[in-house]
């Protein structure tokens, strides 16, 4: 089981993607799937100033109105107003712009970002238009990354495209929020927390990655759908009229403020639908009389007719209802992992139902699925450049789960999970991703499937074990009256997220069916990744951050005369951040649920409904669901065995010594830095080079190695303990949260090297157990004694990416290997595995010659994106993450 060696890049001839991936399953999509996931190959992101510009224009006019009404009543604005576009093809329809690939700024949440680019975008605006037509096509390198501006498109965060006519419109909307946005005023309060100076230097330091409380509020959540599939809109609309009648004039006022709100973008909804209803009847108008293409714009007609009153009728409605709810949530907020749970189980009672009166066949199904799955993959999150590229890749991260257990506690796969597998191999797409709880008690042939499809090269379905991630609801959400049959409703929520659902029954044709749903807000809020080597970093230099030689913490002027004294030193710290950060995100996501509460997420969460409150104001029923999440875990234990091992144990260096080589990069070119190849080279300082090289052999979490596992085992413990000593805005204890997404690229990317042997300026092992690049020799199931070192019930998550070759694998008895690879390392107590089955030449090519691999995937970090639309800096490390050729 010996990992293979990663060599430099090179320019070497190699296959093309269509030549060898997919080497086990061998099929393609339906031709409409087809037609438009070429057509969001050749597609932009996008920027679009209406809403924003409806929104707030409708908000000005209501000055003095009930925050939350006037809250709902520009987001009606917003919605009624949208353009409708229905693209050819299509099945399901309606988006968050009229652009294929479009999103917009929300400047009533953040907007400081505009404002002081102001100078740079209306220089890009003039600059842009001398660029020739031939420098404009080098806007297709990245996939649909608009990277820089050119011709009459001007570049915004590095990703989207805004058109030049636009840019005054996004300057002069983001001006009218300057002191009124969730950020200004957030930041004006939260410079009240005792000690805020502190922060201020965490963020400039990068040792926290971003602010949630504005960049991205909602998200990293399961949706619940239950409502409008079994009421409709007009039904909804009916329970608010009531609620009001008896709200009204009674004590907790907020209520009846609530249900108008809730009644208002009810009404919104139903012009954004209507509009697009309208529309398809003008396309079906242009088509000749009785073609299959006017036939289907009038079934896109008169279902969105129905619709937007009425519950659904059939499979395709109620498809059609869910996606039009889930991009409704996400047009009213910044938001990333919004999660449409167990879908399968959710639509199976429609699906069921018109399989046996014939009214589909399964051929129709695998065709609606896979647009589905394209219709996902268009949706974009408007954030940051710092978000979009150095946290969430360009991804959004709609995990769709499958298998669990139902209510009563048995297998809950069904058929049309089977055929959302299928479609997900045929189709395969980045969104949604895919997740398989794992359960003793699912059937054989079903997990075959998942390997299928894992095998296939999507890099989903992600192994989830359903038994701790059960251990961890009811741990966390008990005190809230959580018990073990509803734990069993729990979905992932975003990438990696453990959520909290519930049982609803749907009756459908008289029929009753139980079917699961989220039940909480965004699960991952709080103190937004904390980089552990970072934090390192500073303990060793007395607080100081050596990129930017400015304090950061206070100085603790200690000697380190034991191991003890050093990791004393490194829990002081950390938790001064922790405390900080909590503290002044607790402020900023109080200002959001004033000056921007969820109406449309709400109404659909339990109970929010029944109880008469938004999410903001715990409407929910679960409501423990914020976190601290962190980065680099494996690094800091790898470095801090080195410092034990080589400092204290062995006295090979002092720890002086050591700081010296960390400062000078070991003697290394800190502009020749490969990742796959941090080998000692011959540079002249030989004793950087010696210490180097003993740091590089130091014991290594990943190789059932005790003494490297027993300080990963020590601050694992520590970690998920310590979490529940700060609280949320609600009064609830966090949790921990292990995930890296993309973080583990640029939090790498400004820390000084690290006692592990990484090099100034390298990402970090991604994950929070996978094994830093090439430092696992003793093969998986090694690394699987190394990461289960801990109960993982403990936190919210763990992560662990694996890359294997695709020969490894391949064939009947290659898929039953591989299952009982997974299964060996879940059933050791493992929250979590995902695999990308490449060749990892193939990927060194990909990065030489993009153009071959438009639609070339990988797993990244809890989501499988298109590699041409990942940042170098990720690439990298999925290229030199060990890749085993033998399991």
């Amino acid at each position: 089981m010996t990992p293979s060696k990663n060599t430099s890049l090179g320019k070497v001839p190699y296959k093309t993607q269509t030549e060898t991936r997919q080497q086990t399953l061998k099929k393609s999509p339906t031709a409409r799937a087809d037609k438009a996931r070429q057509l969001y190959f050749k597609t932009k992101s996008s920027a679009c100033m209406e809403f924003p510009y409806w929104y707030t224009r409708r908000w000005e006019e209501l000055e003095g109105e009930v925050p939350i009404v006037r809250r709902a009543e520009a987001l009606k604005a917003g919605f009624s107003h949208l353009t409708p576009a229905i693209f050819p093809g299509e099945l399901l329809v309606m988006g968050k712009t009229h652009y294929l690939r479009g999103s917009y700024p929300m400047p009533w949440l953040s907007e400081s970002f505009f404002i002081s680019q102001e100078d740079e975008l209306y220089k890009a605006a003039k600059e842009a238009g001398k660029m020739s037509a031939g420098e404009a096509t080098t806007m297709g390198e990245g996939g649909g990354n608009v990277t820089r501006s050119a011709g009459k498109v001007i570049s915004i965060a590095g990703k989207f495209g805004l058109r030049q006519e636009e840019m005054p419109i996004l300057v002069e909307l983001a001006k009218k929020w300057q002191n009124k946005s969730v950020e200004d005023v957030g930041h004006r309060y939260e410079q009240m927390v005792p000690g805020y100076q502190e922060k201020e230097e965490i963020m400039r330091a990068v040792i926290c990655m971003f602010d949630s409380g504005y960049t991205l509020p909602q998200g990293r959540e399961v949706m619940n759908y239950y409502y409008p599939l079994q009421y409709g809109i007009e039904g909804l609309k009916e329970m608010c009229t009531v609620q009001m009648d008896q709200s009204a004039g009674q004590p907790e006022m907020d209520r009846l403020y609530f249900y108008k709100a809730s009644l208002t973008i009810l009404e919104g909804l139903q012009k954004w639908i209507t509009n697009h209803s309208k529309e398809a009847r003008f396309m079906a108008a242009l088509e000749v009389d009785n073609s299959t293409t006017q036939v289907d714009y009038l079934a896109i007609a008169e279902r969105l007719n129905w619709l937007s009153k009425k519950p659904p009728r059939t499979f395709h409605d109620a498809l059609q209802l869910i996606w039009i709810f889930h991009v409704a949530v996400l047009n009213e907020d910044a938001i990333s992992g919004l999660s449409p749970g167990r879908l399968g189980q959710i639509l199976y009672p429609y699906w069921k139902n018109d399989i046996d009166n014939g009214t589909i066949s399964r051929e129709k199904t695998n065709e609606l699925l896979e647009c589905m799955r394209v219709k996902f993959t268009q949706l974009d999150c408007f954030a940051a450049m710092g978000v979009v590229g150095g946290v969430l890749s360009g991804n959004t991260f709609n995990n769709l789960c499958i298998g669990g257990l139902t209510k009563e506690g048995v297998s809950a796969t069904n058929e049309l999970e089977e055929l959302i597998l299928e479609a997900s191999t045929t189709c395969a797409t980045p969104q949604p991703t895919i997740s398989l709880l794992y359960d003793e008690k699912l059937p054989e042939d079903f997990l075959m499937k998942g390997v299928t499809c894992t095998k296939s090269g999507t890099g989903y379905p992600a192994w989830i074990n359903n038994q701790v991630a059960m251990e961890f609801l009811l741990n966390n959400y008990g005190p809230e009256g959580m018990t073990p049959e509803e734990a069993k409703a729990w979905a992932i929520g975003g990438c990696l997220e453990t959520s909290p659902g519930s049982w609803h029954e749907l009756v459908l044709n008289g029929v009753s069916h139980t079917i699961p749903g989220g039940s909480a807000p965004a699960t991952s809020v709080g103190v937004h990744f904390i980089s552990l080597p970072k934090v390192l970093e500073t303990v060793l230099f007395n607080g100081i951050d050596k990129r930017t030689g400015r304090r950061v913490f206070p100085p603790h002027e200690l000697k380190f005369e034991t191991f003890e004294e050093l990791w004393s030193a490194f829990q002081n710290y950390f938790s001064r951040a922790v405390k900080i950060l909590t503290l002044t995100n607790n402020i900023q996501h109080d200002i959001w649920g004033k000056i921007s509460p969820s109406i449309i997420n709400s109404l659909l969460k339990p109970d929010c409904l029944t109880q008469g409150r938004d999410i903001s104001h715990k409407g929910s029923r679960y409501n423990r669901t914020f976190n601290v999440e962190v980065c680099g875990g494996v690094n800091l234990a790898n470095s801090l065995a080195s410092i034990k091992k080589n400092v204290y144990d062995a006295k090979h260096f002092s720890l002086e010594t050591l700081k010296k080589a960390l400062e000078n990069n070991f003697g290394h070119d800190i502009n020749d830095i490969n990742q796959s190849e941090q080998a000692v080279k011959n540079y002249t300082h030989k004793e950087w080079l010696r210490i180097h090289k003993l740091c590089l052999e130091a014991p290594k979490y990943g190789n059932d190695d005790t003494y490297a596992d027993a300080i990963f085992k020590q601050w694992q413990k520590w970690f998920s303990a310590m979490c529940s000593n700060y609280r949320s805005l609600y009064d609830e204890p966090l949790y921990a949260c292990q995930i890296s997404v993309s973080t583990h690229g640029p939090m790498g990317a400004v820390t000084l090297a690290t006692a592990d042997g990484r090099l100034t300026g390298a990402s970090f092992a991604d994950g929070s157990v996978s094994a830093y690049p090439g430092t696992d020799t003793k093969g998986p199931y090694a690394l699987f004694n190394s990461a289960t070192c801990y109960n993982h019930a403990l936190s919210q998550n763990s992560q662990l990416n694996l890359k294997i070759h695709p020969a490894a694998v391949g064939g009947r008895e290659g898929s039953r290997k591989f299952l009982h690879l997974i299964r060996s390392y879940l059933r050791k107590g493992a929250f979590h595995v995902q695999f990308n089955i490449v060749d990892s030449k193939m990927l060194q090519d990909a990065q030489k010659h993009p153009e071959n691999y438009r639609g070339l995937m990988v797993r990244v970090a809890g989501f499988t994106q298109y590699w041409v639309e990942l940042g170098k800096q990720i690439q990298d490390e999925v290229i030199a993450r060990t890749e085993y050729k033998n399991i």
